[in-house]
């Protein structure tokens, strides 16, 4: 068995005989069952030190990739692949990608997953302490200057993007949800519940991680299809006014409308609309059912399965739809 070592690269030699082992397991050089060169054997043929390969398979022991039999040596575990899903954050709708992600996925594939939370020192330590540790990467980025450079040094059929294209090359893996024209679609698909409102306002508050391209589609929408329209940014400005419809990006934004619903005897989907963004297993049963937009985040997360089933590439988007209940 051959390892491809390089001597004169940044990457410390024995995470590099990690990746090495790794790669041979995702490309079936090796299997359950098979045996690794002897401790002895690699430091003779790489000239590395003992330390550096018992490192090398002591990271690998760890993560359940290989076993050591007494007298006998290193053998590889199992089928068992590690895939490593990072999310932005923990939010209904990510529950439910993350059940359908893992439910689509054979017993054998174990999946790590962690939560970057939109901050660049996070997704970097996630990240680059990953490296050569997972079958796969399965990554939501965000807008960042940095994350390009991050993700550049992940081999393009081992990492897939997830939920919003930002960022990323002709190359990559995908898959993604449409936040400009397919939102703007679902918008057209409101029309004739949008005219009972004298105005429409979107709730696009400064603390949202939402695309701004939605915004942009919004205006556009309003004045092709000739609604009054205002954008709220501030929370501290969300005024519930009857006559008016409202579009959030944010379920604060529902809990602030409901409330101010009660205290002025709005009937919600009657004296004002709400349009929420992203379905939530709840959503249907608040108050008499709150419309949505929203992708498929069980497709999604399917979707992502797939490219952790199958050695193909997936460039992909999941439909963004318009779920009209009593709210609107």
């Amino acid at each position: 068995m051959f390892f491809d070592l390089n001597f004169n690269s940044e990457i410390p030699k024995y995470q590099q005989l990690v990746n090495a082992i790794n790669d041979a397991l995702a490309n079936n050089t090796l299997s359950s069952g098979d045996a690794l060169p002897s401790v002895n054997a690699i430091c003779s043929d790489y000239k590395l030190s003992r330390d550096t390969v018992f490192k090398a398979y002591s990271i690998l022991k760890e993560n359940g990739v290989v076993e050591s039999v007494p007298n006998k040596g290193y053998f590889v575990a199992n089928d068992t692949r590690k895939v490593l899903l990072v999310l932005d954050t923990f939010k209904a709708y990510k529950e439910v990608l993350y059940h359908a992600f893992v439910n689509n996925l054979p017993k054998k594939v174990i999946v790590d997953v962690q939560f970057h939370h939109y901050n660049i020192n996070n997704f970097k330590t996630i990240l680059n302490n990953s490296k050569g540790k997972y079958f796969k990467y399965v990554v939501m980025t965000f807008d960042h200057k940095e994350v390009p450079s991050v993700l550049s040094d992940f081999d393009n059929d081992k990492l897939l993007l997830i939920d919003w294209n930002v960022y990323s090359k002709a190359s990559n893996n995908y898959v993604f949800q449409d936040f400009g024209s397919a939102f703007y679609d679902a918008l057209k698909e409101a029309v004739e519940s949008f005219k009972k409102y004298k105005k429409l306002v979107f709730v696009y508050p400064t603390f949202t991680k939402h695309p701004t391209e939605s915004v942009t589609y919004f205006k556009q929408f309003c004045e092709t299809k000739k609604f009054k329209y205002k954008i709220v940014t501030d929370p501290a400005d969300f005024n519930v006014v009857k006559g008016e419809a409202y579009i959030s990006v944010s379920d604060r934004i529902l809990g602030t409308f409901l409330e101010q619903c009660r205290a002025n005897n709005f009937e919600p989907g009657t004296d004002v609309g709400f349009l929420s963004y992203n379905e939530t297993p709840m959503k249907k049963f608040i108050y008499k059912g709150i419309s949505v937009v929203s992708t498929d985040f069980k497709a999604l997360g399917a979707k992502a399965a797939e490219f952790i089933n199958q050695e193909t590439s997936i460039q992909t988007y999941i439909p963004t739809k318009l779920i009209l209940r009593e709210s609107l």
